[in-house]
């Protein structure tokens, strides 16, 4: 075994002493976050869209969807139907047939014209800018919400909670709750709130590549050393 540099021996210090300390702990808490930005630098929202209006409707389709998919129906859906007007009047079984892969689609479509009409007709065809309004829409939850308030409006009014969020930040202990409400109560009292945007997106890459459901690529991932999941394919410690 080779010397080790007193650099190295100091970083090997430094993660132990973050494993002893509580998942709550600001100086755990800001490692995560210091190691998640410096895997995923400059990330952003995977869904395709063009203006706030687009990310509305991709957010409603992508429930129970891979955002793969609904990249690949959104361009044909705005192409005939491009503003939340245009989607207002069209006929409900062209929408559903141009939404049918996503799945629930004709759930799915009622909500996505019943959101032009919303916006159409109570906010004078702009997406809003407020949670409160936002959850005016149909087929828009607090996820939604938070996804086009971030991801668009770049303002931070919660943390985005999918399935990867929800599972990485139980794994890494930083909540203990099963369900999205509950989970982004407990990420906002630990990030800082200009955190809460890109924490999401960091996860959500994260979860998509590294910490998957089943057999998380524990040996290539990042948060590694700052886990203790009990689910680990593989441990330094």
């Amino acid at each position: 075994m080779g010397i080790l540099t007193p650099l190295t021996t100091l970083r090997i210090s430094m993660v132990k002493r973050l494993k002893t300390v509580k998942p709550l702990a600001p100086e755990r808490v800001t490692a995560i976050l210091a190691e998640l930005r410096k895997t995923y630098p400059d990330v952003v929202c995977a869904l395709h869209h063009k203006n706030a209006w687009e990310l509305t409707v991709a957010t409603i389709l992508s429930a129970q969807c891979t955002d793969v998919r609904v990249n690949l129906v959104t361009p044909a859906l705005f192409k005939a139907f491009p503003t939340p007007k245009a989607m207002m009047q069209a006929s409900l079984p062209e929408l559903e047939e141009l939404v049918r892969t996503t799945g629930f689609f004709r759930n799915k479509a009622k909500n996505i014209q019943g959101a032009a009409r919303v916006v159409v007709e109570e906010f004078g065809g702009k997406v809003p800018q407020t949670m409160e309004e936002m959850l005016r829409l149909p087929g828009v939850a607090r996820k939604t919400a938070n996804v086009v308030l971030g991801s668009w409006y770049g303002i931070a009014s919660g943390v985005v909670v999918d399935t990867h969020v929800l599972r990485i930040s139980r794994r890494l202990e930083l909540t203990k709750e099963t369900t999205p409400e509950k989970v982004e109560a407990d990420l906002k009292k630990i990030l800082p709130q200009d955190r809460w945007i890109a924490f999401s997106h960091e996860l959500i890459h994260h979860g998509r590549a590294v910490c998957v459901a089943r057999k998380p690529r524990c040996a290539d991932c990042s948060l590694e050393k700052l886990c203790n999941s009990a689910d680990k394919t593989w441990s330094s410690h």
